[in-house]
């Protein structure tokens, strides 16, 4: 089953549209019972980083708990986000600190928010959601960018003034800048990828 967190800040119809799409059976719920059930975890997010981490706070825990039994997980947009150590959106908020490092705004020279289409390019092509993606278009919504401690962590990058972090991925730990579900068939492409994971991780 796949499991997405009602925590209050995410774009919930339209991830469930996008599981829908590709015929998979998902569950939206804020049950922390079904959350620490869940086989696939999926954690979207809109909005600010200091709202969200005081949302998630009560499943906290199951997240982490989640990530550290091997089982899928993929955060979206501001869900890629609370996966780092801190963010300059709001400094006094800590994240998740899954992935060591920190948010920080689009420097000045392009329009903020980077909002539409862009380009993906894979930087690490053993990556497995990305199975089919390269070059393709996804679609971004964001003031802000990741920019972990680990390199290595990232898998794909997009152009938008500087290399953006769009892919992150560490063994079962898997989050994007931009929204698959959005972003037509590549998107598509990418959630069938995910889904498809459960052989090598369940």
């Amino acid at each position: 089953m796949i499991t997405i967190i009602d925590y209050g800040s995410g774009n919930l119809r339209s991830i469930s549209n996008g599981f829908s799409k590709i015929g998979f059976e998902h569950i939206i719920t804020n049950d922390s019972e079904i959350i620490a059930d869940s086989e696939f975890l999926v954690l979207p997010g809109v909005g600010a980083f200091g709202q969200a981490m005081k949302n998630i706070d009560p499943y906290k825990q199951l997240i982490i708990e989640h990530i550290n039994d091997g089982k899928p997980f993929l955060g979206i947009c501001l869900g890629l986000q609370v996966l780092l150590s801190e963010s300059e959106e709001s400094p006094n908020a800590k994240g998740l600190d899954i992935f060591k490092g920190g948010v920080k705004k689009l420097p000045k020279g392009k329009k903020i928010p980077h909002m539409g289409w862009n380009q993906l390019k894979i930087i690490d092509d053993t990556c497995p959601i990305l199975k089919g993606t390269n070059n393709k278009f996804f679609y971004f919504v964001h003031s802000y960018y990741v920019d972990p401690e680990d390199k290595s962590a990232i898998s794909a990058i997009t152009p938008y003034g500087l290399d953006v972090t769009a892919v992150l991925h560490d063994n079962n730990v898997f989050a994007t800048q931009f929204h698959p579900e959005k972003s037509g068939i590549a998107g598509l492409k990418l959630l069938k990828n995910f889904v498809s994971l459960k052989q090598s991780y369940l």
